[in-house]
């Protein structure tokens, strides 16, 4: 059974950071395109970022410069680094991995809140 289990949401002031994390299993981590989607209240989801199976990444526009994407196939895992964080960035986060199919997690709650 595929699974992908993300962590790491909470709130957080205006300036502050956060790590994301996600837990693969049931598919082979490694052989799978990654990334991060969000959707805030009442918009539509958005897509944040992604990392190939070599670990190029890349960026939307709004979050370029200020968050990093990473992976680490030995532990089935991909993170989401968050910095300067802003009330913009408030969203439910989700992990998803685009291969021979695609899968999405649960997600988890980011509020930038003062």
């Amino acid at each position: 059974q595929v699974q992908l289990v993300e962590s790491g949401g909470g709130l957080v002031q205006p300036g502050g950071s956060l790590r994301l994390s996600c837990i693969g299993s049931g598919f082979t981590f490694s052989d799978y395109k990654m990334g991060w989607y969000r959707q805030a209240p009442g918009k539509e989801r958005e897509w944040v970022a992604g990392i190939s199976e070599t670990s190029t990444t890349y960026y939307g526009e709004a979050v370029k410069g200020r968050f990093t994407i990473s992976r680490d196939n030995a532990k089935n895992t991909l993170y989401l680094q968050m910095n300067d964080l802003k009330s913009e960035d408030t969203a439910v986060y989700f992990c998803t991995a685009a291969g021979q199919k695609d899968y999405w997690g649960q997600g988890t709650q980011v509020t930038v809140s003062s």
